[in-house]
């Protein structure tokens, strides 16, 4: 057998890692218990070992742990530059990003990318088919399988702690997308399905899984098995391509376990609300229990600049039903490259999902900020309940739009109800009054 050297050959070896301890203390679960998650494959510790030796500060995606986000940045060719990149990983750490994904599809990848997992502390995924095409010029059909290993193994000695790879497109399975409304909507489910069309060939990212095991067991970096025929659409849900690519992912999900590395598998971006619970629980029986990673998932296509609320609605019930990571959505989806202020729109929504997951999953702690604030809304400790919002400073503001002074910090309303008609203020009135009568409200006799 040969030495350990990803979290999930250590977990199985029995061996306690220093990232597992670090995690253990940041979900308030045992050792034990994450050691044994990670061993069975349920969760995974994403902590390229280069990346490690820099900013990095190691968390888990699981079922067993709170519901991850995950902020998507990156340049394109129309847009966006290294300094821009920067500022929105500042933003996404600012406001709660879990993990960040790199999506650069423009100029100056590598410059970007390097500048980013040096300044992160959250780990940092990327999409190489997206980089590897860019150094093509552009053209799928020029890949040969070697340019896409190559590029697998720049980015993973770069740092970066999980890839999306779309090994699960199978060309006898495109015809199962040709009759949708809306195609194949992964940018990288589309490349390689057009890369099969012109070679008559199968997926070379299939048929050289075990060459990218070797490569990302080196460097543990953790596999995000990509969704590459999922629905674009509500209308596309659940349908016959996604779920015969779901099989695949979850033979795939073995068979990278076998072979020493960490696995999660994506999920569906649009589907509506009834079917989300059974989209999730499918996934975690094909998947042997694999953390699920969902974009979303949008439960309604109406609300172009509104779709971080279409889709957060869905997030919530995802994370409820058990998916371990919620990709978010900004209000820029299907329109443009986010900025700093979607990335903070996006980032606060899916917090909010996230959040509410733990709660309903009553994973350990989860509700006491819950508690903590409402018992400072009930106090009128104004102050407190900015500090322990989500966005302590547009609460903050928008509280202030109206009664600005210091002397309505501790005000006993707000300008919603004012002085005499606040129901809280009411309930204190009432339980003064309680007391001037010796005791317990009690009915009185007529």
């Amino acid at each position: 057998m040969p030495a350990p050297i990803t979290q999930l050959e250590f977990a199985r070896a029995g061996e306690v890692t220093p990232e597992m301890e670090f995690v253990a203390g940041r979900e308030n679960l045992s050792v034990e218990t994450i050691r044994h998650q990670v061993a069975a494959g349920r969760m995974v510790i994403p902590a390229n070992i280069v990346h490690l030796t820099k900013k990095l500060e190691p968390m888990c995606i699981g079922i067993a742990a709170k519901c991850k986000v995950n902020a998507n940045i990156g340049n394109s060719a129309v847009t966006s530059d290294q300094e821009g990149e920067l500022e929105k990983l500042q933003y996404s750490i600012k406001y709660g990003a879990d993990t960040v994904m790199d999506l650069s599809t423009g100029k100056n990848i590598d410059g970007i990318r390097k500048s980013i997992i040096d300044e992160s502390p959250v780990p940092i995924g990327t999409v190489p088919i997206y980089q590897m095409l860019e150094e093509l010029g552009g053209d799928i059909e020029d890949m040969k399988p070697q340019h896409f290993l190559d590029m697998v193994e720049h980015q993973a000695k770069q740092g970066v702690d999980y890839m999306t790879i779309h090994c699960g497109v199978m060309i006898e399975h495109l015809h199962l997308a040709m009759n949708r409304v809306t195609g194949i909507v992964s940018r990288g489910g589309s490349l390689i399905a057009k890369w099969m069309m012109a070679h008559r060939k199968q997926n070379p990212l299939y048929t050289h899984f075990d060459d990218l095991c070797d490569i990302m067991r080196q460097y543990d970096v953790t596999w995000s098995l990509g969704d590459g025929l999922r629905p674009g659409s509500i209308a596309d849900a659940s349908d016959d391509a996604q779920f015969a690519e779901l099989e695949v992912l979850g033979e795939l999900t073995r068979r990278g376990q076998e072979l020493g590395t960490q696995v999660m598998v994506e999920g569906p971006g649009h589907v509506p609300m009834d079917q989300i619970q059974m989209n999730i629980e499918k996934q975690i029986e094909i998947c042997n229990g694999a953390p699920f990673y969902v974009l979303g998932p949008l439960v309604t296509d109406i609300a172009p600049g509104y779709d971080h609320i279409t889709s957060c609605i869905g997030a919530a019930m995802a994370g409820w039903h058990g998916a371990a990571m919620l990709c978010y959505v900004t209000p820029k989806e299907h329109l443009g490259l986010p900025e700093k202020e979607d990335v903070k729109q996006g980032l606060i929504a899916y917090k909010i999902s996230a959040h509410a997951a733990d709660v309903a999953r009553k994973r350990p702690g989860s509700q006491d900020r819950d508690d903590a604030l409402s018992k400072a809304r009930f106090e009128f400790d104004w102050n407190k309940q900015f500090e322990l919002s989500l966005d302590p400073e547009t609460a903050k503001a928008y509280h202030d739009e109206t009664l600005p002074q210091d002397t309505f910090k501790s005000a006993h309303f707000c300008s919603m109800c004012g002085p005499k008609y606040c129901s809280m203020k009411i309930t204190e009135d009432i339980k003064e009054m309680a007391k001037e009568h010796g005791g317990p409200l009690v009915a009185i006799e007529g």
